[in-house]
């Protein structure tokens, strides 16, 4: 008999006995193919089913690796996994390549004589036949399905060879769904990383400017406190950076693969704010037309940042209290106690301590928010890294506006000599609208100035007898500064505006930012 054995469909001439074993084992085939979500378990289910169906033994799957442009086993019946997926076969070498790099199938009636098989797995009879049909993709072979069949009988071998075949087809199907299923996890993968490593670039310590000592120190407990899962409470006033804080806590912690949740609790009505922190069942009130979770099973796994955490009512104040120590709550108009695993970051401006002094927060709540407090130091406490900040703010506008933007020296010298009452926001908005007024691009003092910044030290000496003592007072701030100017000038902005060294124009953009209320005299 010769070595390799070329059989065809018109070749087969069996009992029907094993043409009924062979399309019931054909079934249990499909059945497997279609219902397993794990591709190398489907494949040692596979090979169980044809060994009990129709005594293909030893049955083994190769695949095909661009990479290395080798094939490489990916089960085989008798072995373990580890065992088995450390085979290689090189594209030249072996019985097994020899199917694959002529796509068709081979059939030996005895191991033994043919010198090409390798028998890497040490799982073949020698003396028994065997058979290596192509798995393909399309026309092209991407892998092999191999087996031994219990006789050596022609009939035998060419029924098992076809139906080998028609099983290799099923097999292919399989993979090709396989290598898409692959392709798209690695795409979503890829993807997944790369929007982490924007996340983390947008988020990170790097976007915190800042070299002052006050900073530095806010730098190290941000650091220290992103280890753990500790409560934070970030204070400072409005427009210093909170958020941006309590998102570098989140992306630099151990939960940065969990969700970051965010919330203003100021932005909302009480019963709002309680649907949207813990969530609702369907029918809970009117217009409950569906189940919704709220923030903290969102935030589950992950942090969840209360911005205004110092103006919510003290009776959702105990509300919130019992998430906070106990990490249970239920759902508006359900009856289930959900628990979550969440970090909370909370930040104010208020000064939570007055308010319990008043009776206004919980002493109780204000302790378990304030386990790691860190605080923000205003813009005017920290004038040196008002330059850093402002090239930061302004190469971020050149990205956004898509064209260069640059400032001057004399600009960021008038900035240097504002107090920023809005601190950083308003740096920001004031560079903006600076960076939109100028054609050029370049934000030098007169594009500031026109942004309605002043510089506070400017002033001409008061023509009339005034209390300028009170104007020049240091420890007034621009707010009290600016009211103390229209009181002495009867409330006329233009006047008020000459004893500041201020336009018109200015001081009534100052009275806007500070919320000034002017009196009708």
């Amino acid at each position: 008999m010769p070595e390799t054995m070329h059989l065809t469909p018109a070749d087969v001439r069996d009992d029907p006995a094993r043409l009924n074993a062979r399309l019931e084992t054909l079934y249990r085939v499909g059945r497997v193919l279609a219902h397993s979500l794990d591709f190398n378990e489907t494949l040692r289910e596979l090979l169980v089913v044809l060994s009990e169906g129709v005594q293909l033994d030893s049955g083994m799957v190769a695949l095909f690796d661009p990479d290395t442009e080798s094939l490489r086993v990916s089960s085989a019946l008798g072995a373990d996994a580890a065992r088995a997926e450390a085979v290689i076969y090189r594209a030249d070498e072996g019985i097994i390549s020899a199917v694959r790099r002529e796509n068709r199938a081979i059939v030996l009636a005895r191991v033994r004589d043919d010198s090409r098989f390798l028998d890497r797995l040490g799982l073949y009879d020698q003396d028994r036949p065997f058979i290596g049909v192509p798995i393909r993709y399309g026309s092209t072979a991407i892998g092999v399905l191999a087996a031994q069949p219990p006789y050596s009988d022609v009939d035998v071998l060419a029924g098992h060879s076809h139906f080998m075949e028609m099983v290799a087809s099923l097999v292919g199907q399989t993979v090709r769904l396989a290598l898409g299923v692959e392709q798209e996890r690695k795409r979503l993968t890829e993807e997944r990383d790369q929007l982490r490593r924007t996340v983390r670039g947008q988020f990170g310590f790097s976007n915190i400017v800042g070299h002052t000592v006050e900073m530095k120190r806010v730098f190290e407990q941000v650091r220290q406190v992103a280890k753990w899962n500790t409560t934070v409470l970030l204070r400072g006033e409005t427009g210093t950076g909170k958020e941006l804080i309590a998102s570098a806590i989140h992306f630099n912690s151990p939960r940065a693969q969990g969700t970051f949740v965010k919330l203003n609790c100021a932005a909302l009505p009480e019963n709002l704010l309680e649907s949207e922190l813990f969530g609702h069942e369907k029918g809970a009130f009117t217009g409950a037309m569906t189940l919704r979770k709220g923030r903290f099973e969102l935030a589950d796994g992950g942090s969840l940042f209360l911005d205004e955490i110092g103006e919510i009512s003290p009776a959702f104040q105990a509300k919130l209290l019992r998430v906070l120590q106990e990490g249970e709550f239920e759902r508006i108009g359900g009856t289930r106690t959900l628990r979550v695993d969440v970090r909370v970051i909370a930040a104010t401006h208020r000064d939570l301590e007055s308010l319990v002094a008043e009776g206004k927060f919980r002493e109780d709540l204000y302790y378990r928010l304030a386990v790691m407090p860190i605080q923000l130091p205003a813009l005017r406490e920290r004038v040196e890294d008002i330059p850093e900040i402002a090239r930061f703010l302004v190469e971020r506008l050149s990205k956004a506006q898509g064209r260069p933007i640059s400032l001057t020296d004399s600009g960021i010298r008038l900035l240097m000599h504002h107090d920023w009452p809005g601190n950083v926001r308003e740096l920001e908005n004031c560079l903006e609208r600076a960076a939109v007024m100028s054609e050029t691009g370049v934000i030098d003092r007169e594009a500031v100035e026109q942004a309605g910044i002043v510089e506070r030290v400017a002033r001409p000496r008061p023509a009339q007898n005034v209390a300028r003592a009170d104007l020049d007072d240091p420890e007034l701030d621009e707010r009290e500064r600016v009211i103390a100017a229209l009181e002495q000038a009867g409330w006329v902005q233009a006047k008020a505006a000459r004893l500041l060294g201020m336009t018109p124009r200015q001081i009534a953009y100052r009275i806007q930012t500070l919320d000034i209320k002017v009196r009708q005299i």
